[in-house]
């Protein structure tokens, strides 16, 4: 389905850019279709299963493309309503082109799996949500699993927990979380490291705002593209770093053809970066807004630490959502408030 004998594999990504109106969604699902993507994906999430509302510092976005939202807001005018997929499923059964979704929890799992889902990606902000990618990996279905902000070590550490070897259709996204992304912050090479490291098919999932970037990842080996497509009358939260009705094909030529795209070897060799897997510091910022464990209530020294109490949420400010199953039964060594991360000071073994 995936990989060598359909590369490169074209998903376009719809994210926010329906603008809060299933008409529009309708219709970047058909652009995507007639722009030659093999597949188009949607989010699954409500603002409750990715953060809490609240205006604390830790939740308010004080940098970048969305800056002034806080967390919940951008996910409440983000998300993908629930009543929609089955709608948008059909339309695109309808008109010949695959859909499936990115889940940010395990209850959008069970929903997504209602409706059939015939694949399941993870965010790069969820890479670290052992407990999710193992929901997802019971289905037997496809995964795709981003890998912005991550080193080599911790997506070699994400695969062992989950068991790599049981994984029979497994695709890692090389990722650069900044929106949109620059030249500078890539370093290619990191899709060479990959393939050879972990011994599955390589994409890119693709945050910048022209093609150089996607023929040059296609050019060093990678087989599956993922990348934000909108509607040039409607300027959604992902506007500036995806692809407009009149674009779709063009991009799809440069990863098909990426020596027509990229026809210089100087620039190429300058896209590729070292020869060692990096990580530029521009994409420092965005670990903020990986999954992480808060408290959802107040809790007392003593106290038991449970699901009604605690939870994964973003952003990253807290002990890693991997230790979360650990965390549950132990004892809280200080006091807490509600809606703070939990750190090593409240809980160690």
């Amino acid at each position: 389905m995936l990989g060598k004998k359909n590369k490169p594999f074209f998903v376009a990504e719809i994210s926010s850019n329906h603008n809060g109106k299933i008409s529009v969604a309708k219709k970047l699902i058909s652009i995507a279709k007639a722009g030659g993507a093999d597949a188009v994906k949607l989010q699954t999430f409500t603002a409750k299963t990715m953060t809490v509302n609240s205006k604390k510092k830790y939740f308010m976005i004080k940098e970048g493309l969305w800056k002034g939202y806080s967390l919940w807001d951008l996910y409440e005018k983000a998300k993908t309503p629930y009543n929609w997929h089955k709608k948008l499923f059909k339309h695109a059964k309808k008109i010949g082109i695959k859909i499936f979704s990115t889940p940010f929890d395990e209850t959008a799992v069970d929903f997504l799996e209602k409706l059939n889902c015939p694949i399941y990606k993870v965010s790069s902000f969820e890479m670290n949500d052992i407990s999710l990618i193992k929901k997802i990996i019971s289905t037997k279905k496809p995964l795709i699993i981003s890998t912005g902000t991550s080193s080599i070590e911790e997506i070699a550490q994400v695969l062992k927990e989950i068991g790599k070897s049981k994984l029979k259709n497994l695709s890692l996204l090389y990722c650069v979380s900044n929106y949109p992304a620059k030249i500078n912050d890539f370093n290619l090479y990191n899709i060479k490291i990959m393939k050879k490291k972990f011994n599955c098919e390589i994409g890119f999932s693709d945050h910048s705002k022209d093609n150089l970037m996607g023929a040059a990842a296609s050019k060093v080996g990678a087989t599956l593209f993922e990348k934000h497509i909108c509607l040039k009358k409607e300027r959604g939260l992902d506007y500036d770093f995806s692809l407009n009705e009149d674009q779709i094909k063009g991009y799809r030529n440069s990863i098909d053809n990426p020596s027509i795209t990229i026809n210089n070897s100087k620039i190429f060799t300058k896209l590729l970066g070292k020869k060692k897997f990096i990580r530029k510091n521009s994409e420092n910022l965005s670990k903020n807004y990986r999954r992480s464990i808060f408290t959802i209530k107040k809790i007392k020294k003593g106290e038991i630490f449970t699901k009604k109490n605690i939870k994964r949420i973003r952003p990253g400010y807290g002990i890693s959502a991997r230790y979360f199953e650990n965390i549950l039964g132990e004892v809280c060594k200080k006091p807490i408030d509600a809606y703070e991360p939990l750190t090593k000071k409240f809980w160690k073994r």
